[in-house]
């Protein structure tokens, strides 16, 4: 161990979170000047993408893998709420 450096899981944590905090800044953006209704719809499913990334992350880092069942169901219930509003936009229902 390296006595006050940085450790590389450390700068591997920090690049995880910069990166899913600028792709939840980039979805959001599309979520608010999206041209049409299934822009948004995506741009949102890539919120929920990357918001069950950072569970993982959190579960990961806490040690609490109880997480990881808790982002399994909000992930199902995301993919099953993006084919309802996708078939509503299609007129199928």
């Amino acid at each position: 161990m390296v006595e006050g450096g940085v450790f590389m899981m450390d700068i591997l944590f920090f690049t995880l979170i910069s990166l899913l905090a600028i792709a939840t800044f980039l979805a959001l953006y599309r979520l608010i000047r999206g041209p049409s209704a299934a822009d948004r719809m995506v741009a949102l499913d890539a919120i929920t993408n990357v918001t069950a990334g950072l569970l993982i992350l959190i579960a990961f880092l806490s040690g609490r893998f109880i997480y990881v069942d808790v982002t399994l169901v909000f992930a199902i219930l995301s993919f099953v709420g993006l084919i309802v509003v996708a078939r509503y936009l299609e007129g199928g229902l």
